[in-house]
């Protein structure tokens, strides 16, 4: 997205600290916490998978294709089989519930997502994304060849405000109270994003792209994945507090992941990628609903509902000659059941397809960012001074992202009671320490945790809190480290294995996972012999 959107700049010195040994810190607040689940992606099925010991196969099928894995990018192979005619796969499902990390939840105020939230309007490279909007009536047409998206899901005003020096401000850049060196470093920052947004490479090809297999492959520009993007800021002399703020917001509001640990490829790209591509000079903002992008999620798997099998703990998948031997261990009948297929994808984490299948190398570069997600229930929507809510609403005084309102799509249906989802990366600590905080600390300490800090937006709240629903990812996104360009070639098996992931990206993006579920089912069908128009 450009540089003044999703960015917060200027955390102030009395920041709440939320994450490690930052819960005694906070706001010491001793009324009662408010009711709610503490949840996640099924912990007891994903250490099963780990620790092994299922039993033989005693059931026995055969499919030309099986897919395992029902995130984005499992269910774009399958949507992507199904909309070319290919009928003859089944989907395995480890989780009761598809979509991955674009999962949602609702209560009886409303929907809301458990992790991806939006998707910004789509290049003019993502013929694929667009092709599946036009099938899902979010693409409604077109004026001189130029897409037109439905207004109603077009993020509504007011998009974004900012908590900044006691006020609420439209955007997310403050642009109040800065010294002159503040303001000269984001000025050449957001030139420079601004340049790189609009370079075509030799190749002809943007520099930055979404999908990134549309990116230029210039040296200069593949030569940024060499180093953070920490040292990249430091070696344009941009070192000022408030853009190393905006930097630091935007790396971990896509990526989970602190600067110094993001590829300084990968950084650019977060600010120079995005050239929506609709009519109306809307290109800038985003797709999204109340449940975020469980309403994508829900409208791939309705192309093939009677092919996927949700409760499948695939946990063997290897070679047999020129068919794959696919075993999974079906949670409600309690048995292994073998699928032998002609391919398969397999749509799933890199660290789960290496250890589920021998021609999957490991590979320890591959890193998850861990995340905690809450859905705040409330009586009354929040105020505060200055601007009045936005869908997206965050504080320069928190370590938290902030929160968006499931509501704001469709204030009629509530007028005044709402769910506000918080998000909260544990950047600041190594990813297997973040992962064993999340199972250690208690519901009611992050419940707390939450809870203060929204109240330290919003006083007004104090009463109003109705309830606290935690959602934990221990393997939220993939974190893209420095050096993460060459890992997708280096991490593919050969056909009649396909791998189909956003780890091959680099990047947790809709997109990506789309592009490298697309991929790999047009991959399948070409050698399956399936005639087929490429959508790539």
């Amino acid at each position: 997205m450009k540089a003044d959107r999703r960015t917060l700049l200027g955390l102030g010195a009395g920041a709440v600290a939320l994450v490690g040994g930052g819960l005694a810190a906070a706001l010491d607040r001793g009324a009662p916490l408010p009711p709610g689940a503490l949840d996640g992606a099924d912990l007891a099925r994903g250490h099963r998978l780990r620790d092994g010991g299922f039993p033989a196969p005693s059931r026995f099928e055969e499919v030309d294709l099986v897919i395992a894995g029902g995130g984005i990018a499992g269910l774009s192979a399958g949507w992507r089989l199904q909309d070319a005619g290919f009928t003859r796969f089944r989907l395995l499902e480890l989780e009761d519930a598809v979509g991955g990390n674009a999962r949602g939840g609702r209560n009886a105020v409303s929907a809301y997502p458990l992790g991806a939230h939006y998707l910004p309007v789509p290049n003019r490279e993502a013929k694929a994304v667009r092709h599946l909007l036009r099938q899902l009536g979010i693409l409604i047409g077109e004026r001189d060849g130029v897409p037109v998206y439905d207004p109603e899901q077009l993020c509504a005003d007011l998009q974004e405000r900012l908590f900044w020096q006691g006020r609420w401000q439209e955007g997310l850049v403050p642009r109040t109270g800065l010294t002159p060196r503040e303001r000269a470093d984001l000025a050449a920052f957001e030139k420079a994003m601004a340049g790189y947004s609009a370079r075509i490479g030799s190749d002809g090809k943007p520099a930055f792209a979404v999908p990134r297999a549309y990116s230029s492959g210039d040296p200069d520009l593949v030569a940024l994945d060499g180093l953070d993007f920490a040292t990249w800021l430091d070696e344009q002399g941009w070192r000022s507090p408030v853009l190393r703020a905006h930097v630091r917001y935007a790396m971990r509001d896509d990526y989970g992941t602190e600067p110094h640990e993001v590829s300084a490829w990968a950084g650019v790209h977060y600010f120079a990628a995005r050239r929506g591509w609709t009519v109306d000079g809307a290109g800038d903002n985003e797709l999204t609903w109340p449940e975020g992008n469980a309403r994508l999620a829900r409208g791939l798997a309705g192309f093939f509902p009677d092919r996927i099998a949700r409760g499948h703990i695939v946990h063997h998948v290897a070679q047999d000659g020129e068919t794959v031997l696919v075993d999974s261990f079906d949670v409600a009948a309690g048995a292994t059941v073998r699928t032998r297929a002609r391919a398969a994808i397999l749509a799933m984490p890199h660290f789960v397809a290496a250890r589920v299948c021998p021609a999957v190398a490991p590979d320890k570069a591959f890193s998850y960012a861990p995340w905690l997600v809450a859905n705040v229930t409330v009586d009354r929507l929040p105020g505060g001074r200055g601007v009045p809510l936005a869908w997206d609403n965050v504080s320069s005084t928190s370590e938290s992202l902030g929160y968006v309102v499931a509501t704001h799509q469709a204030p009629e249906a509530h007028p005044a009671a709402s769910v506000l989802t918080w998000y909260l990366p544990l950047s600041d600590m190594p990813p297997p320490v973040a992962r064993r905080l999340l199972l250690d600390r208690s519901a009611d300490a992050w419940k707390k945790m939450v809870r203060d800090d929204l109240l330290a937006m919003h006083p007004d709240l104090e009463d109003a809190i109705r309830r606290i629903d935690l959602w934990r990812w221990g393997h939220a996104m993939i974190r893209p480290t420095p050096g993460f360009l060459a890992r997708g070639a280096a991490a593919t098996p050969k056909p009649p294995l396909f791998l189909a992931h956003s780890d091959l990206s680099g990047l947790s993006l809709f997109e990506e996972a789309q592009y490298q579920g697309v991929s790999a089912a047009e991959g399948a069908m070409a050698l399956l012999g399936h005639p087929h128009e490429s959508l790539l």
